[in-house]
Parts: structure tokens; C-alpha cells; sequence
């Protein structure tokens, strides 16, 4: 599976945190996603490339842990033709899942 947005490099290490199963205080953060029309942003720490379901936090109106399906983000039609996109910016390994769910990210 290749998910454009997301580097090999890090779809490799999401896949190695899948089969550590950290807990929210220990998971990083490996890649934020965007949806750069409107609400939609997804905090990734692992991937289980069997079913290509990623586990993060996912905010839509609230922040919720749980898993969101690479697949769907690869097909979610976007306004003007635009995609999901990777916040090239954020840094990976930085921050956990907890920091994102109690905001120290921002």
C-alpha cells in the first residue's frame, strides 16, 4: 500500500508502532493530516497494513482516539478537486497522542 501523502519512510514507522501497541501517553505522533477545505484533521501514531487502518486522533467537531481508514482519506472527494493533505510542518515525533488529546500541541 502507498498512501501518496504519507512518505515511506513514515508509513514504515506507523507500521512498527502498530506492533508495539504503546498507550496514548507513549504513542508519537508520526504524521498530521489536513483537510485543507474545511474540518477534518488527523493525528497519526500507527497503521496495521493488513486492513490499512490508522489509529490517532481524529478531530472533526471533537478530539477522539480510534482508527480511520487510509483508504477512505485516499478517496475523500474535496471541494475544487483538492485532497487530504500531510502538514509538512509538524513534527514528527514530537508529541503524543495524549499531548494532542489535551491540546499541548498548539
Amino acid at each position: 500500500m502507498q498512501f501518496k501523502m504519507i512518505t515511506k519512510q513514515q508509513y514504515d514507522q506507523l507500521y512498527k508502532q502498530h506492533d508495539q501497541r504503546l498507550p496514548l501517553d507513549k504513542a508519537k505522533v508520526v504524521v498530521k493530516l489536513f483537510n485543507p477545505t474545511g474540518i477534518g484533521t488527523w493525528w497519526l501514531s500507527s497503521v496495521d497494513p493488513t486492513n490499512e487502518l490508522a489509529y490517532g486522533v481524529c478531530e472533526l467537531h471533537e478530539k477522539e482516539y480510534g482508527p480511520v481508514s487510509l483508504k477512505e482519506l485516499r478517496e475523500l472527494q474535496l471541494p475544487m478537486g483538492l485532497t487530504v493533505e500531510r502538514d509538512q510542518w509538524f513534527p514528527t515525533n514530537e508529541f503524543t497522542l495524549q499531548d494532542i488529546m489535551e491540546g499541548k500541541h498548539e
